[in-house]
């Protein structure tokens, strides 16, 4: 009986640490970090887009992104800029988008929403 103790504790113990690798990792901020190869195709080629400057297909696109959600670490206004992710079949702008701060064609963190900001991925290259 005893033997079949330490065989459960054994495997709890390394359930619980296996945990956060199982639910994803996050960053400092608490924020999940997802790799940019797992993104839609139509995301990757909107994050090479904006490492090369463009071109964009919508205004909007480069427009300073205000983060009045809060859900991203918190910068001085104009640190963060919107791209559109486009989605086969969907005309309007749609709900995906990349949000990259620091230098525009050289961003410091570049973030993934496919829900219109409800919630943030960041970006792993």
């Amino acid at each position: 009986m005893i033997h079949h103790w330490r065989l459960f504790t054994a495997i709890a113990f390394a359930a619980c640490a296996l945990a956060p690798a199982a639910l994803g990792r996050t960053t400092s901020d608490g924020l999940p970090i997802v790799a940019l190869g797992s993104l839609p195709k139509e995301a990757r080629t909107m994050h090479a887009l904006i490492l090369k400057g463009g071109p964009f297909r919508y205004d909007r696109d480069g427009a300073v992104f205000g983060n009045r959600e809060h859900l991203l670490p918190a910068k001085p206004r104009g640190y963060y800029r919107e791209y559109t992710v486009p989605a086969p079949g969907v005309k309007s702008r749609g709900v995906r988008r990349i949000i990259c701060g620091g230098k525009p064609t050289a961003p410091d963190a570049c973030y993934y929403t496919d829900d219109h900001y409800q919630s943030f991925k960041r970006i792993r290259e």
